[in-house]
């Protein structure tokens, strides 16, 4: 049964909006001029970021026909492209999906079970403009890497993000757009270095109140990577991290020592009007398929639990 929108959702979506109102604007007025409240007093200058809803919009500027909750999943690789992502896609919006392309698959499917409709691209040119994107609730980056956004897209994105617009980051998204400091932000301040091998490891809830969260285990095994990440995520609210020796010492390629004391692998934070939600797990092919893996039913409730509260399905950041 497909899911209701929450009062909070309604409140923001109306019919067809000015569609010149939203592109003609080179660029949506920064939250802060609208609502003074701050909770990012080391940056005050950037984009309002942090636990807080002072920094989120709820401005009436969806470009929306019906009611229905609808995501976008954009899957684009530069560099590097994890096993679980399959071949590339062809270009536009719904590209025939391969057996292998397991993640799209998977996504695409959790989300049904759950009532959403979700399309699926590779092409940054369904990203060029603000009206492409406001037709969704939330889009979902799955495993990007590198610079997978132009110059029209980046725009796009921010004046989403500005407008009320969700984001979801799953796994090597955190290697991606690293010469652009808002998507930095969009992450939690937070990107890739490296990681260690393959290796088992248990993973500790320690939010659960979130919506994310709430529907898993105090403590959970789980296979990854388990990254490395410098920067270190900053204003946001840990969901879930790796537990403290569970998975021996975390060194990744270059030798780097990870965060063996405290090890983050999910966040949420509002970002410049909108809502992030962030996890850095994902690796596994055999998180998206039927095959055996200690974990992945939590790894499937913790990701479809953030795409509800970034789409406003349910409450965010809790």
């Amino acid at each position: 049964m497909p899911i209701r929108r929450t009062a909070h959702v309604t409140a923001r979506r109306g019919r067809l909006v000015a569609l010149a109102a939203v592109v003609a604007a080179p660029r949506v007025p920064a939250v802060a001029s609208a609502n003074p409240a701050r909770r990012d007093d080391d940056d005050s200058a950037g984009p309002c970021r942090g636990t807080s809803p002072d920094c989120y919009h709820t401005w009436d500027t969806a470009f929306r026909r019906d009611a229905a909750l609808r995501i976008l999943i954009y899957s684009r690789t530069g560099v590097s492209r994890h096993a679980h992502l399959g071949p590339l896609l062809g270009p536009g919006l719904d590209p025939p999906l391969a057996e292998a392309n397991a993640a799209q698959k998977a996504l695409v499917q959790w989300a049904a079970e759950k009532g959403i409709q979700a399309d699926w691209t590779e092409d940054v040119a369904e990203l060029d403009s603000p009206a492409k994107l406001l037709r969704y609730d939330g889009v979902v980056f799955l495993s990007t890497s590198r610079d997978i956004l132009d110059d029209a897209a980046q725009t796009s994105l921010m004046q989403y993000m500005r407008a009320g617009g969700g984001f979801v980051a799953i796994h090597n998204t955190l290697g991606a757009e690293y010469n652009w400091p808002y998507f930095l932000g969009l992450l939690g301040g937070a990107s890739f270095y490296d990681h260690g091998v393959h290796r088992d490891g248990v993973i500790q809830t320690v939010e659960q109140r979130d919506r994310s969260t709430r529907a898993l285990p105090r403590e959970w095994p789980f296979k990854d990577e388990f990254y490395n990440l410098v920067p270190f995520p900053t204003k946001v609210r840990e969901l879930l991290v790796l537990k403290p020796g569970s998975s021996g010492a975390i060194l990744g390629f270059n030798g780097h020592p990870g965060h063996p004391r405290h090890h983050p692998l999910s966040w949420c934070q509002y970002y410049d009007g909108g809502r992030s939600w962030v996890t850095s797990l994902g690796h596994d092919v055999a998180n998206y398929t039927s095959a055996p893996l200690p974990g992945k039913e939590s790894f499937k409730e913790h990701v479809m639990g953030g795409i509800l509260s970034v789409i406003g399905a349910e409450p965010f950041c809790q």
